[in-house]
């Protein structure tokens, strides 16, 4: 397989299981707590002046929001270092660039998610501008991609290799 699923997440198991201990978290003992939460404010008496219950709402909202992305994510993560490639541009691997093809130029990154993230490199999203143009291009090839602007920018991939981290 040169060319992994968009919707494949890649996590080391240290990321993997990190991910699956804020889930039972959020759907246990925080669930929990903000449903008491909510209880009290509301026994405070008229919901539309209560301030702490729509903090509480709203804390519970987002909190809700956090578990359907993790459960998602998880649903699709593999576990381990993506499939080694024939230099092909895929998520889970470490890029280097040039801008407009200037060697002087360049930027190394990690193409992942942010829960694949790491402090040690730089991490652009498959779906961002610059992750999406570089998608499935291989080594020595050239890329292109939007910039904020509109204007088009062209990379020439100098290196892509799975990362280790």
């Amino acid at each position: 397989m040169t060319q992994t699923s968009e919707n494949v997440t890649w996590l080391t198991q240290e990321a993997y299981n990190k991910l699956k201990d804020e889930l039972a978290h959020l759907t246990g003992p925080a669930r929990t707590e903000i449903a008491a939460k909510i209880a009290a404010a509301r026994e405070e008496g008229d919901l539309r002046e209560n301030g702490g219950y729509h903090a509480a709402k709203e804390e519970q909202g987002k909190q809700e929001l956090r578990v359907r992305q993790l459960t998602q994510l998880l649903e699709n993560a593999k576990v381990g270092t993506p499939p080694a490639t024939d230099g092909e541009v895929a998520p889970g691997m470490v890029v280097t660039i040039a801008f407009d093809g200037d060697e002087d130029d360049t930027l190394t990154f990690l193409l992942a998610s942010r829960e694949y993230a790491s402090s040690e490199i730089e991490t652009y999203s498959p779906q961002s501008p610059l992750g999406s143009g570089v998608m499935g291009h291989k080594v020595g090839e050239d890329a292109e991609y939007e910039l904020p602007n509109g204007k088009k920018a062209s990379v020439t991939i100098l290196k892509a290799e799975p990362y280790s981290g």
